[in-house]
């Protein structure tokens, strides 16, 4: 957690520097097509993720953005599922190729706000497995500026850390996510 703090501390920091003039401030919303990697006989959750972003250019080719977005995450399986929802905070380093069009990157930090996870083993119902609170994760992406402040962006979310975090699990797993989503700058 305390990493989490020094990261969003470091984000506002590095913020103050951007021009005034390059502002970009929003909302988002989408779709994620979701599941958990190293984990068989699992299948993919369809969610939606929506949030704020808050970025500026810092030179003609190079942006930062930061974002605060409610993701739907997780999979699904025969005799259950892990329905996780995130408040996920991206960090994302934006190259701009072309007028509007940008390559993204950069790392993204969750924090479990619901973990509906549960299986039937033996005809039990077992709704008290643990999941890891906190998840890391990469991210890259492109993303596009379109004229009166309508944003476009695609892009894949690795994990870095476990999901389960249950020793009756007999596999670890970590988040898969892709993501579409249109956006709206108010700068």
């Amino acid at each position: 957690m305390k990493k989490f703090i020094l990261s969003i501390i470091c984000m506002l920091f590095i913020s103050a520097g951007i021009k005034a003039q390059g502002l970009d401030f929003g909302v988002k919303a989408g779709v994620n097509f979701a599941n958990i990697t190293d984990a068989s006989n699992l299948s993919g959750r369809t969610g939606f993720v929506a949030g704020i972003f808050l970025g500026g250019k810092l030179n003609d080719n190079l942006g930062l953005q930061g974002e605060l977005l409610y993701s739907q995450q997780g999979a699904e399986f025969e005799l259950g599922n892990f329905n996780l929802d995130y408040v996920n905070v991206p960090v994302l380093i934006k190259y701009y190729v072309a007028q509007g069009l940008n390559i993204q990157a950069g790392p993204q930090f969750g924090v479990v706000v619901n973990d509906d996870v549960n299986a039937t083993i033996l005809g039990e119902i077992i709704d008290d497995l643990g999941t890891n609170d906190f998840d890391i994760s990469g991210v890259i992406g492109l993303g596009y500026d379109l004229p009166m402040g309508i944003r476009v962006s695609g892009r894949y979310n690795f994990g870095l850390s476990d999901v389960p975090d249950d020793s009756r699990f007999a596999t670890s797993g970590k988040n898969s996510v892709v993501t579409l989503a249109v956006g709206y700058s108010f700068l």
